[in-house]
C-alpha cells in the first residue's frame, strides 16, 4: 500500500517536462498496457490510444491545444479516443466482444438484447454514444497516469483543446473514434508545487 501511495502522492499535473529527456520504450508499453487493462461499461473497451512522438506533429497540434507548452515539450503525446459506430449493437462488435467469454450462443444474443435495450437512447445519436464511450475512456487515463508515477514519469491530463480541429489535423473519421483527452507523459523541468486537497472527512461519508 506504502508504495501505490507514494506514486499518489508524487503524481501532478506536469505543466512543464525536460525536453531532453525520453519515456523509454519498454515503460511506455507498460503504461498503455494499464490502460489497455482497464475495466470498461460491459467489457466493450470504446476507447484507441494514438501515441504522437513526431514532433511536427506536435507543433501541429499545440495551437489547437490552447497553446499549452505540455504538447511539445512532452516525451509521449497520448490522443485517448472515444469509440462511437462499433459500440452500436448492429455494427456486430459488440456480438464479437461478447463472444469472447465462455459462453453459449443463446447467452450472447441475450446479453446484446440487454445491452441494446439498456443503452437505447445512448445510441440514439453520436453526441450521446460519445458522452457515454468518453467517460469510459477516463478510467484508462486515470490507470495510465498511476502507472507512470508509479515508475517515476510524469504526466499531465488535458481537456483543454478544440476538439474538432485536433480530430481534423489527425485525419480522424468522427463517426468511429472522437477525441475525448489527451494524456502527455514525460520527466518534469522543475519541483513539483505544493498540493492542496479536501481533507479525508469532507469527501468521504460511511454509510452503515
Amino acid at each position: 500500500m506504502n508504495d501505490f501511495m507514494k506514486a499518489m502522492d508524487f503524481r501532478h499535473a506536469c505543466k512543464i517536462f525536460d525536453e531532453k529527456r525520453r519515456v523509454s520504450e519498454e515503460e511506455i508499453r507498460y503504461i498503455l498496457e494499464t490502460g489497455r487493462k482497464s475495466p470498461s461499461s460491459f467489457g466493450m473497451e470504446g476507447w484507441k490510444f494514438l501515441v504522437v512522438t513526431n514532433e511536427a506533429l506536435k507543433e501541429r497540434l499545440r495551437p489547437a491545444c490552447w497553446n499549452q507548452v505540455q504538447i511539445t515539450s512532452c516525451s509521449h503525446l497520448i490522443v485517448i479516443l472515444a469509440a462511437i459506430d462499433n459500440l452500436k449493437p448492429e455494427s456486430g462488435v459488440p456480438a464479437k466482444r461478447f463472444a469472447r467469454r465462455p459462453i453459449s450462443l443463446e447467452q450472447v444474443e441475450a446479453y446484446i438484447q440487454r445491452y441494446g435495450t439498456h443503452l437505447a437512447r445512448t445510441f440514439s445519436s453520436d453526441e450521446r454514444t460519445y458522452a457515454w464511450s468518453a467517460r469510459q475512456t477516463y478510467i484508462a487515463l486515470a490507470n495510465m497516469m498511476t502507472a507512470a508515477a508509479y515508475i517515476g514519469i510524469d504526466s499531465c491530463p488535458i481537456e483543454g483543446f478544440e476538439k474538432e480541429s485536433v480530430e481534423q489535423i489527425l485525419g480522424l473519421d468522427p463517426k468511429e473514434y472522437q477525441v475525448s483527452v489527451l494524456l502527455t507523459l514525460g520527466y518534469r523541468l522543475n519541483e513539483q508545487p505544493p498540493r492542496s486537497r479536501l481533507s479525508f472527512d469532507e469527501v468521504v461519508e460511511f454509510i452503515s
